[in-house]
């Protein structure tokens, strides 16, 4: 299952924050598929589709994966990066083997 991490969990707060919904929260879906891998989605959702499964974090933070979106980020985990700008942009990782 996708993994997300604290800092990523706060990103997806203050996202969700501005939405002013409870319920809202990030949503994956798969956008294609192609040779050179599969091309992910991302939105802020007021709330989970029919199908999608719901990762939930201990500060309340919500994933919401689109079925096909959920196989293919199953052994991931979700992290914010900060880039030489001082952006934030939420990157998809592989889990270290323990």
């Amino acid at each position: 299952m996708l993994t997300v991490t604290e800092a990523a969990a706060e990103a997806i707060t203050a996202l969700t924050a501005q939405q002013g919904a409870e319920e809202s929260g990030l949503r994956f879906a798969l956008q294609s598929m192609e040779n050179e891998g599969a091309q992910l989605a991302l939105s802020v959702a007021p709330a989970p589709e029919d199908g999608d499964r719901v990762v939930g974090t201990d500060n309340g933070a919500k994933v919401f994966l689109e079925p096909q979106a959920a196989a293919l980020l199953d052994d991931k985990v979700l992290d914010v990066q900060q880039d030489e700008t001082g952006d934030v942009a939420f990157a998809v990782l592989p889990q270290q083997s323990l």
